[in-house]
């Protein structure tokens, strides 16, 4: 596996449209330093490939499932009486992004 550099990370977020200081991307290729060998240390574990992957990190762990039961929902125009504005059946939300 190649090791994540300073290109890539140019490359990513010029495709996501963002931009990053020279601090950040310092800051990303060290934390993908960390990753790596993170995941370098898994793969060392003696016999790690002959371990059957687990659901649920516990062995004993059981669920059940809640019975389904459908319930009235509150009507509309009640729901709609609680906003400060709307539209038709819609809530009006001041703009954040910018």
């Amino acid at each position: 596996m190649s090791k994540f550099t300073k290109e890539m990370i140019d490359d990513y977020a010029d495709k996501l449209l963002i931009g990053l200081t020279e601090e950040e991307k310092d800051m990303i290729v060290s934390e993908f330093d960390i990753i790596d060998e993170s995941i370098q240390a898994v793969t060392e574990i003696p016999n790690i490939s002959s371990v059957e992957p687990m659901t649920h990190a516990l062995d004993d762990f059981e669920f059940q499932l809640r019975e389904d039961v459908a319930q009235e929902s509150i009507p509309i125009d009640d729901l709609l009486r609680n906003s400060d504005d709307e539209d038709g059946a819609e809530i009006v939300v001041p703009k954040v992004v910018g």
